[in-house]
């Protein structure tokens, strides 16, 4: 990214042991990766360790999101496309700490795992 533009939200992917395989049958896993990476920067990392929540999503606050208090938001059972729309919906708008999540979000949010479980 060029010096002096923004950060934008950023999307973090579980793809650990449970997210991204046939755990959660009937989802192409790596149809839903490249579909958000269309729409926001994304990146996939290993285990989250919240497995029974499998696919975790978490959206990182753009720099504006964080100086206005926006802090990470873990979702999980992220398994449909009509919960990307509302989710890339809702970046586009600014993400956290800028827009107010669509209220079906809030039926997807989990809390963050404990440090170093």
């Amino acid at each position: 990214m060029p010096a002096g533009e923004p950060v934008p939200c950023r999307v973090t992917v579980c793809r650990g042991c449970c997210c991204g395989t046939s755990k959660v049958p009937g989802l192409d896993h790596d149809q839903q990766v490249a579909d958000l990476a269309r729409r926001v920067p994304t990146r996939v990392s290993e285990c989250l360790d919240v497995c029974a929540q499998a696919n975790v999503v978490v959206v990182q606050p753009s720099a504006a999101g964080r100086r206005a208090g926006g802090r990470p938001v873990w979702l999980g059972l992220v398994n449909d496309d009509a919960v990307l729309d509302d989710l890339t919906a809702w970046i586009d708008a600014g993400g956290p700490g800028i827009a107010v999540p669509p209220a079906v979000l809030d039926l997807y949010a989990i809390p963050r795992p404990p440090a170093g479980t």
